[in-house]
């Protein structure tokens, strides 16, 4: 345990939880997983029918407020541990949702994958939540959270990498509604240009992102990928660690499907309400000249994404933490830890060796 690290301070459940967006895919999913963990949700949106639908369905109070009205979100975070933002776009629900936290005095933490968003969080909250002992989790979700934790617990006892690399191998990829909605926000945001982190700063391009073949591990071997197909990892991974080149990659299959407008949104195909999407993300981080590598394997990156922020909800709540302010899921919690409690959901291998 590092000298940071705050001591347990007893069980969290049975506390009421607001979930912001909680009547979207993704919301849902992180309502049953507080549900089967003990905690009480509290279903937070701006339309109230959903809201009592969803209420009627899987039980919980409904609290109804918009982003723009922070007198209705300061009354639906009242009495709540803490809230869970999984409302996109996250470039308009991440600054009033984190304002209304900091008001309430209770941890905020999103699912954003946008990385302007999450950048944003950093660059405007870092000071004020530090000031405030606040904490604020950005991207705590399949793309940045998991990212990071694998390249945290890839790199150990290492102080500094050359370069870290994060594969996505998806069979595939049906998104939400929200999904493209974000998607549309970002694109906007980037004047239509690319994003890419190279030495030690997010750079924007107008060229074409490379085609390579990328050697995944088993079941999936030798995959095309998407070259530089930025994520939000090219946030959260510098935000702590000193690795100045950070790349993300995607499967052509993959990336096709989210660029395709008629790709339909994903459908549930277990008693979960789970796709049969399935994903491996692929890890290597070069010192000099040895590398490391962390593997993870599940299925259905939207459903994947409860576990991952109700784990650290409850790591927070219960002081098992590192730091305080806008923190990344690496820095805020023993990644290698943490990845070992996402089993059965997240299955991680790690290993090491000399290029």
């Amino acid at each position: 345990m590092t000298t940071t690290e705050r001591q347990p301070v007893g069980p969290a459940s049975a506390r009421p939880i607001a979930v912001y967006g909680a009547y979207g895919h993704t919301g849902r999913f992180v309502v049953d997983e507080l549900r089967s963990r003990g905690y009480l949700p509290v279903l937070v949106g701006r339309d109230a029918d959903r809201l009592k639908a969803l209420a009627y369905e899987r039980g919980g109070e409904p609290r109804p407020a918009a982003v723009d009205d922070p007198a209705a979100l300061d009354a639906a975070l009242v009495g709540t541990a803490a809230v869970i933002n999984t409302a996109g776009p996250f470039a308009a629900t991440a600054a009033p949702l984190i304002e209304a936290a900091l008001r309430a005095g209770i941890p905020y933490l999103d699912v954003a994958a946008e990385i302007e968003a999450n950048a944003d969080t950093f660059a405007h909250y870092a000071d004020r939540a530090r000031q405030a002992g606040a904490v604020v989790v950005p991207a705590m979700a399949f793309f940045g959270g998991l990212g990071d934790l694998l390249v945290t617990a890839a790199m150990g006892e290492w102080a500094r990498a050359d370069e870290a690399h994060i594969a996505y191998g998806l069979s595939g990829w049906h998104p939400t509604a929200g999904t493209r909605v974000s998607g549309t926000v970002s694109r906007e945001r980037c004047e239509g240009r690319r994003i890419r982190y190279s030495g030690g700063r997010l750079e924007h391009r107008d060229d074409a992102p490379p085609t390579l073949e990328w050697r995944f591990p088993a079941p999936l071997g030798p995959r095309a990928v998407i070259g530089e197909f930025t994520m939000a990892d090219v946030v959260t991974v510098p935000s702590h660690l000193d690795v100045p080149e950070v790349r993300t990659y995607m499967t052509t299959e993959a990336a096709r499907d989210i660029a395709d407008p008629d790709t339909p949104a994903p459908a549930a195909t277990d008693a979960h309400g789970r796709s049969d999407q399935t994903f491996l993300v692929d890890v290597r981080v070069r010192a000099g000249d040895a590398e490391r590598r962390a593997v993870a394997q599940g299925r259905d990156i939207y459903a994947v994404t409860a576990p991952l922020v109700v784990e650290a909800l409850d790591r927070v709540l219960t002081g098992r933490t590192r730091a305080v302010g806008v923190v990344s899921a690496g820095e805020l919690f023993d990644a290698a830890d943490f990845l070992r409690a996402l089993a059965p959901h997240v299955t991680v291998e790690t290993e090491a060796w000399t290029v």
